[in-house]
């Protein structure tokens, strides 16, 4: 057919969300990533393809207002073998599928209630080990996002399971003795499957992907039990989510980034969506307020918003309900208040991710507190530091200078920590969100006037 490369682009982000909604702003900032158009050149490509598919098929449909979807019935290539890891790399047009009749009965995954902006390659770095490894554990710090990656995935690799893809939420737990009757629940399964043995007999050689959701407080059980299971059943894959590793046998683990934030020389203009982070926040906060006008000064606020957040999605997300009530630029010239500003979260959601201390809180109570100790004395570095610098200002009564390295290193782990292996010494700091957490539980315990002259 005569389609031009845009066409193509447009065709193919469209086949990528397999009949979900893709709006019109992500798609002219991924077909059109580097220069500004006009609104009528996308619906011009539309045009275009709707003639080239056929208008009577009516496989392109306008959601008035939005964007647009894609419903024609999507089919997959055969499997490529398993041994084959070149191939086996997640393609958004080979594995764009329509879920089939009677997958409603092979999976638990709620629908998508919204776009994921900003993941695909994410999407396809994830799929691609789920391809080759059997457990893949998706590592991050609280509300980076890695729960509703988890779902995505399962979304997309629903066809490649015969007996489906099964999620597991232990959020709400408590006790490690409820894991096991969390999944076997799950999966729909009765009480008397209710040890690993007899889980892993009920499961047999089923060809399924289990998703164990925030396993970070119950890192020990969902350790055992997840290699417990694998070793019973050659056919089961798991995916898991987690603040830090399983450290279980075979376990391959996926640091999940923030969102690309826009630089300082990307504050307005075309720039601006061509960052992952500033496109969840215009959307998010258009779509609460969507007679919102953009203009130059508001793309500049957005940016700095952005940066602040360091691209966390869930506090972007915060912060595009406050930007729509209050104003972007308010917000923007008030984000370093961000732990008091930030509390309009989904009354739907869990409470820990209701609000951004919420969140943060929850990753701090599962601190031993040694490692809240060296934690919030870190707050004091306005950026990087040397492990020697974090000894000379961690260390007191309660933490001795030895324990200093290895409370840091679980800090790395449990993704509140970021380190930086660019230069010869390794060097450490902590995301602008976490050093404001942390600065306001260190002056709450009243070390400040001690910590300060260790720092000096």
């Amino acid at each position: 057919m005569p389609l031009g490369s845009r066409a193509i682009d447009v065709l193919f982000v469209l086949i990528e969300a397999r009949g979900l909604l893709v709006t019109k702003d992500d798609l002219l900032s991924r077909v059109w990533p580097t220069t500004c158009v006009e609104e009528n050149s996308l619906q011009f490509q539309i045009s275009t393809l709707r003639k080239a598919l056929g208008e009577d098929r009516d496989y392109i449909r306008t959601v008035s207002g939005r964007g647009y979807r894609f419903v024609a019935e999507l089919t997959s290539p055969a499997p490529r073998p398993r041994g084959d890891q070149a191939g086996t790399a997640f393609n958004p047009v080979d594995r764009a599928v329509a879920e089939v009749s009677g997958s409603q009965s092979r999976h638990n995954l709620p629908a998508a209630t919204s776009d994921l902006i900003g993941r695909e390659a994410q999407l396809e770095d994830i799929a691609a080990l789920v391809a080759a490894n059997r457990l893949v554990t998706l590592v991050g710090a609280g509300g980076i996002g890695k729960t509703r990656l988890a779902l995505e995935l399962g979304r997309r690799v629903l066809e490649d399971f015969a007996d489906g893809v099964w999620m597991v939420e232990l959020g709400p737990l408590s006790d490690p003795a409820q894991v096991l009757p969390a999944i076997a629940s799950s999966l729909d399964l009765n009480d008397a499957t209710i040890s690993p043995d007899g889980l892993a007999k009920a499961l047999g050689s089923k060809r399924m992907l289990l998703v164990l959701d925030n396993c970070e407080h119950l890192i020990g059980a969902s350790a055992v039990i997840v290699e417990a299971l694998l070793h019973a059943n050659a056919s089961l894959q798991v995916v898991a989510t987690s603040r830090e590793p399983l450290r279980a046998e075979g376990e391959w683990v996926y640091r999940v980034p923030s969102l690309d934030v826009p630089p300082e020389a990307a504050d307005v203009g075309g720039d601006l969506m061509r960052h992952s982070a500033a496109r969840l926040f215009i959307a998010r906060t258009f779509a609460a307020e969507p007679g919102m006008q953009p203009d130059m000064r508001m793309s500049a606020a957005a940016a700095k918003i952005c940066r602040r957040l360091d691209g966390i999605p869930l506090a972007i997300e915060l912060a595009a309900a406050t930007a729509a009530a209050l104003g972007v630029e308010w917000l923007a010239s008030r984000v370093d208040d961000q732990l008091s500003l930030l509390t309009e979260g989904r009354r739907t959601a869990p409470t820990r991710q209701q609000t951004l201390r919420g969140t943060l809180d929850w990753s701090y109570d599962l601190l031993s507190e040694a490692e809240r100790a060296v934690m919030r004395r870190l707050a004091v570095f306005g950026g990087e530091f040397t492990m020697e610098e974090a000894s000379a200002v961690a260390a007191n009564d309660d933490v001795a200078a030895s324990q200093v390295p290895a409370s840091v290193a679980n800090l790395v782990t449990k993704s509140l920590v970021v380190r930086d292996d660019s230069q010869p010494t390794p060097r450490f700091r902590l995301l602008q969100t976490m050093r404001a957490y942390a600065m306001s539980k260190l002056t709450e315990s009243g070390e400040l006037d001690s910590v300060a002259p260790a720092y000096a």
